[in-house]
């Protein structure tokens, strides 16, 4: 079975994304860090296949993504 989650393959693309997270981010990140929100973990960066979720709660099976200006 092929690795679909958190693939090594983007581990330097996970870890540049934690260290340049934009003002939003790091803005929600405070609120959900440290299970402040229902006592659920929530992980920074955290990969599909090749792509990037921002905030991801495996309890919840809830995935956030922050739009912002580095979309534009």
């Amino acid at each position: 079975m092929a690795e679909l989650y958190n693939r090594t393959s983007e581990k330097n693309k996970r870890q540049l994304l934690r260290n340049n997270m934009t003002q939003a981010e790091t803005k929600l990140w405070s609120q959900l860090k440290e299970k402040q929100i229902e006592g659920c973990k929530f992980r920074r960066q955290y990969s599909v296949a090749q792509f990037v979720i921002d905030f991801y709660s495996p309890e919840m099976k809830l995935a956030i993504e922050v739009d912002g200006d580095s979309h534009f």
